[in-house]
C-alpha cells in the first residue's frame, strides 16, 4: 500500500478493544502484523492515543462496509450512528460506516480461495470462525487486529427447573450440566446446532473435555448428543424460541420445547429483557460451569486488508478504537456484552439470570483448540446423522444362560435390556430392523448363513444418506454343521462390500464362549470391526462407540 496520513482523534480513544495478551497471543500476533502492515506504524500511535487531530469533516465521507454476527450487530450500528451523528474523523474524514447483520457460518463458509467480500471488516461471534476463513481462503485473507466485546457460554434454564437443579446455590461441571438436563424428560435439553454455532460447538467441546477423553467419556459425550439433537436449533437465533414459556415440567410437554438451553451469556440478557418487556419474570436463570465458560470473544477481522485503500483502512483502524472507548463501552454493555480484558461487572450476569454463587466471574476455561472443536464437530456429524441398522440377535440355547451378578437374569434379558438402551438412543429418523437367529429357533447357533443372509439384505436395501451397518450380537462360535465355512463367508461378504455404499458390520461376542477372533475377522471383510464384552450390559456402549469409530475413519479416509 502506499504511504498513510494520519488519523484523528484516536486520543480519544480507549485501547480497551486491542486483544489482550491473556489467551489470545495467536491473536496479538496477527494483530502486530497488521500494524506493520497499515501506516508504517502509524497505527500504533492510533492504538496508543499518542497523536493529535482535528475536528472537521472533510466533504466526501470514508465508506466503510463492515458485517457482523446478528448478536452484536445492534450495538456496532449504534457505534456507527454515534460517529455519523458527531461527525466523528478518519484522517480529516467522516466515516461512514455500513453494518450488515449476517450469521458468522454463513460468512465463514463464503470465503474461498477467489472470493471477493463485499465487506472490509467482519465481526464474527467467535475466533473459530476466522480460522475457518483462513483454512478456506489462506491466512492472509483475514487478520483479527482486536476484540470488541466477550460473552461467556452457559445454560439457560426456565425457572421451575432451575429451581429443581438446585439455582443458584448448586454449581456443576459442563458434564454434570449436561447430563442432568438431557437426562430429565422433564427439563428436556435443547441447543444450537453446533455446525452453525460457535456456543453450541464450544459447548459440546467442553462437555467432551469434561466427561473425559477415554473412550467411556467419549460413549457419554456422544450418548449426550443423540438426545441433544432430538431439539436442536438450526442457529443461534432460534433457540431461545423453544424454550418452555409456560415454564412447566409436566412429562406431556412437547417434545420440542426445551426447559435449559446452550446459549451466551449476551442472548440470556437479550432474551430476559424481551420477557421484562412482556411484563412477565419468568426469564432464564444461568448456570455458570464451575469447569469453565468458554468465550465468544468477537473478533474485530480485517477482510484482504491488502487491497483495502489508504482511506479503507485507516477508518477501519479508527473504527476499532472508537469500538473500544467508554462510550461505546456502555453501549455494548447495554446490549448484554461483556467489556473484553475487563473486570467482570455484576449488572450484565445479573440481568441475564446469574446470581452468586455461580461462578460468573470465573476465569473463563481454556479456549478448546482447532483440534478438539474439529473432533467436537466430527462427533456431532457422526452421532446425529440418522441411522439404518439390521440387528441380528443369537437366540441360540446358550443365551438362556443366567448372568453372574445379573440377579438370577439370562444372557438373552440382559441382551434385550442393553439393546433398547442402545435403541432408545436413536430417534424417530432412523430405521431399525431386527433378526433373531439359530440353527432352529433355540437351537445351535447358525453364525455363518445368518450373517451373510442379514448383510445381503442390508446392501441391497441401502439408503442414502444414513449412516447403514449391521450389528451382530452372538455368544457363540458358528455351530451348523451344514452351513458355509468361515473362509467362504468372508469371500462373499468383501464380494457384497461396495465401498461407495458402505455398510459395515460391527460384530459383538458376548459372553466367555464367544469367538473373538470370529467375529473380528468376520467385521473386518466389510469394513467393520469387532468386539468383544464380558457382561450383556455393556452392549449399548459399544454399539455407540463403534459407530463413532466407524464414522471417523469414514471422516478420515
Amino acid at each position: 500500500m502506499g504511504r498513510h496520513s494520519l488519523p484523528d482523534d484516536a486520543a480519544h480513544g480507549s485501547t480497551g478493544a486491542a486483544a489482550p495478551a491473556s489467551g489470545r497471543r495467536r491473536t496479538v500476533a496477527l494483530a502486530t502484523a497488521l500494524v506493520l502492515a497499515v501506516a508504517g506504524g502509524t497505527a500504533v500511535a492510533v492504538q496508543r492515543g499518542l497523536l493529535s487531530f482535528g475536528h472537521s469533516c472533510a466533504a466526501t465521507a470514508v465508506r466503510l462496509d463492515l458485517v457482523a454476527s446478528p448478536d452484536v450487530a445492534p450495538a456496532v450500528e449504534a457505534v456507527a450512528e454515534r460517529a455519523r451523528k458527531e461527525k466523528i474523523t478518519s484522517d480529516g474524514s467522516c466515516m461512514d460506516v455500513r453494518v450488515t447483520a449476517r450469521d458468522s457460518y454463513k460468512v465463514a463458509a463464503s470465503f474461498t480461495s477467489r472470493s471477493r467480500p463485499d465487506f472490509a471488516v467482519w465481526i464474527p461471534d467467535a475466533s473459530m470462525w476466522v480460522d475457518r476463513a483462513k483454512d478456506a481462503a489462506g491466512s492472509a485473507t483475514v487478520v483479527t487486529a482486536g476484540h470488541v466485546a466477550d460473552s461467556p457460554v452457559a445454560l439457560g434454564v426456565v425457572p421451575a427447573s432451575a429451581k429443581a437443579l438446585g439455582w443458584p446455590q448448586k454449581t456443576y461441571t459442563w458434564a454434570e450440566l449436561a447430563t442432568a438436563t438431557a437426562g430429565d424428560d422433564k427439563v428436556r435439553l435443547g441447543a444450537a446446532d453446533p455446525a452453525h454455532s460457535a456456543a453450541g460447538l464450544l459447548a459440546l467441546s467442553c462437555i467432551g473435555k469434561s466427561a473425559g477423553r477415554d473412550a467411556a467419556g467419549s460413549t457419554r459425550t456422544a450418548a449426550l448428543a443423540k438426545v441433544l439433537s432430538q431439539r436442536v436449533s438450526d442457529g443461534d437465533g432460534q433457540v431461545t424460541d423453544t424454550l418452555d414459556t409456560a415454564n412447566s415440567r409436566k412429562e406431556s410437554g412437547s417434545s420440542h420445547t426445551s426447559g435449559a438451553v446452550v446459549l451466551s451469556e449476551q442472548a440470556a440478557f437479550a432474551y430476559n429483557a424481551g420477557r421484562h418487556a412482556q411484563g412477565t419474570d419468568q426469564g432464564v436463570r444461568l448456570f455458570y460451569p464451575k469447569d469453565g465458560a468458554p468465550q465468544l470473544d468477537y473478533p474485530y477481522t480485517m477482510v484482504r486488508e491488502s487491497g483495502m485503500s489508504t482511506d479503507e483502512s485507516r477508518a477501519a483502524m479508527r473504527f476499532l478504537t472508537l469500538l473500544g472507548d467508554s462510550e461505546s463501552v456502555q453501549v455494548l454493555a447495554g446490549h448484554g456484552f461483556r467489556a473484553p480484558a475487563q473486570p467482570v461487572a455484576g449488572a450484565v450476569p445479573s440481568a441475564a439470570g446469574g446470581s452468586s454463587p455461580q461462578p460468573y466471574a470465573s476465569t473463563s476455561a481454556d479456549p478448546p483448540s482447532a483440534q478438539e472443536l474439529q473432533d467436537a464437530l466430527g462427533m456431532w456429524t457422526i452421532t446425529v446423522q440418522s441411522a439404518r441398522l439390521t440387528t441380528v440377535v443369537d437366540a441360540s440355547g446358550s443365551m438362556a444362560a443366567t448372568v453372574p451378578g445379573s440377579g438370577g437374569h439370562s444372557r438373552m434379558d440382559v441382551t434385550k435390556a442393553s439393546l433398547l438402551q442402545a435403541l432408545a438412543q436413536f430417534t424417530a429418523e432412523d430405521e431399525i430392523g431386527l433378526w433373531d437367529f439359530a440353527t432352529h429357533l433355540d437351537g445351535a447357533t447358525g453364525l455363518f448363513d445368518t450373517t451373510l443372509a442379514a448383510y445381503k439384505e442390508a446392501t441391497s436395501t441401502y439408503a442414502s444418506g444414513k449412516f447403514n451397518a449391521v450389528v451382530l450380537l452372538t455368544d457363540g462360535a458358528n455351530e451348523d454343521p451344514g452351513s458355509i465355512s468361515r473362509a467362504d463367508l468372508v469371500a462373499q461378504l468383501q464380494k457384497l462390500t461396495d465401498p461407495s455404499r458402505p455398510v459395515p458390520l460391527i460384530a459383538i461376542a458376548v459372553g466367555p464362549q464367544a469367538d473373538e477372533a470370529e467375529v473380528r475377522e468376520i467385521a473386518r471383510a466389510t469394513g467393520g470391526a469387532g468386539y468383544q464384552v464380558t457382561d450383556p450390559a455393556d452392549i449399548q456402549a459399544v454399539i455407540l462407540q463403534a459407530i463413532m469409530a466407524l464414522g471417523r475413519a469414514r471422516q478420515h479416509g
